[in-house]
């Protein structure tokens, strides 16, 4: 580990699909106490990639390369059954990580994780990044304002259109590549609902696979019962021609409503970066709207922040702050996805606390 604040940490990424190349590496790159030093992936055209979206990057074929290379974090964003022994092997080698969810593909894989980096005395974190969209942002400022008054009901959605499978593991892939729509979008929005109304007592879930020929769940409903008395109704589809509300919030006050989506990751796949204050901010016309049933007006959004995400991963590794994501968190939501997964087979509720 590099002592001093004034160094650049060496970054290793590992996988350079989608989560690699559009989220992950532009946000390295565009810290300037990170150095995105190597790539790892053994694909031509995506090392030749990695060359030309990275000059000075290197990539490399494998995990001993890297580790050769003496890298200061590593991040693991390869496919999600993958996650474990490339965790595992980097917190073998010494080096912290930083994984893309789902974290495991089972609770306990996750809990057996946590651990190893205790013993080794190495920050594990998941790249829980929406968290810092500005939906999820512009929420806590809602609820923290007091005007929905007691909230009892959190809608939230992910809608997306496409309704031919692609041949990729995302849609053709099964349990054993921890595929589909509740490890992928689920994960987000499971984290986000126990980050905003805390722990949950019951789980209910339909999952379903409505396109022809996919293996994994493609068109999800999940509701959480929190301790609290507030209940989460979490979509996602990948069947909706037209989005719902990104999110509602009922209170017995008022109700938050919101319309589109966080504009970061489509700007990060535009090639924008997160290097001035014009980043994340949502334009006015899908700003979300606080009514009361007599009045209603305009919320204005609060920016987005991913780059967030890996000034705390800095902070966490310079100056010991605390790491920018439980990995705890990841396992509780795990142990939700394992809950939902039998309730919807079993046609139960089932009970978590």
């Amino acid at each position: 580990m590099h002592g001093s604040e004034q160094h650049e940490l060496k970054v290793g990424l590992v996988g350079y699909g989608s989560g690699g190349a559009i989220f992950h590496a532009p946000l390295i790159a565009a810290n300037p106490r990170l150095r995105l030093d190597a790539v790892v992936t053994s694909n031509p055209e995506r090392q030749a990639q990695v060359r030309a979206d990275h000059p000075g990057t290197e990539p490399v074929a494998g995990m001993d390369a890297l580790f050769a290379r003496e890298p200061d974090l590593v991040v693991v964003t390869t496919p999600n059954r993958t996650h474990v022994e490339l965790t595992k092997a980097a917190l073998d080698a010494g080096v912290p990580v930083v994984v893309d969810k789902p974290f495991t593909p089972t609770a306990q894989e996750g809990r057996e994780l946590i651990e190893h980096a205790r013993e080794r005395g190495l920050l594990l974190t998941v790249f829980q990044n929406r968290r810092w969209d500005s939906d999820i942002r512009t929420v806590r400022k809602v609820l923290a304002g007091g005007e929905l008054g007691r909230v009892h009901r959190f809608e939230s959605r992910f809608d997306r259109w496409a309704p031919q499978p692609k041949p990729t593991w995302r849609d053709s892939g099964g349990a054993e590549d921890v595929a589909g729509l509740l490890y992928d979008l689920g994960s987000h929005l499971i984290d986000q609902a126990l980050q905003l109304f805390g722990p949950v007592a019951s789980v209910y879930a339909e999952i379903d696979r409505r396109r022809p020929g996919v293996r994994a769940d493609d068109d999800s409903f999940v509701s959480l019962s929190h301790v609290n008395g507030v209940r989460s109704h979490l979509w996602m589809s990948k069947l909706a021609a037209v989005s719902g509300p990104r999110l509602r919030v009922l209170g017995d006050q008022g109700t938050f409503t919101k319309h589109g989506t966080d504009p970061q990751e489509a700007d990060l796949r535009a090639g924008k970066r997160p290097v001035d204050d014009t980043w994340g901010r949502e334009p006015e016309d899908i700003w979300g709207e606080l009514g009361d049933g007599v009045t209603a007006r305009r919320v204005p959004s609060e920016s987005g922040a991913y780059q967030a995400f890996y000034d705390e991963v800095v902070e966490a590794l310079t100056v010991h702050g605390p790491a920018p994501v439980d990995p705890a968190d990841a396992v509780t939501a795990l142990d939700i996805i394992a809950a939902a997964q039998r309730s919807s087979e079993n046609q139960t509720v089932e009970r978590l606390l």
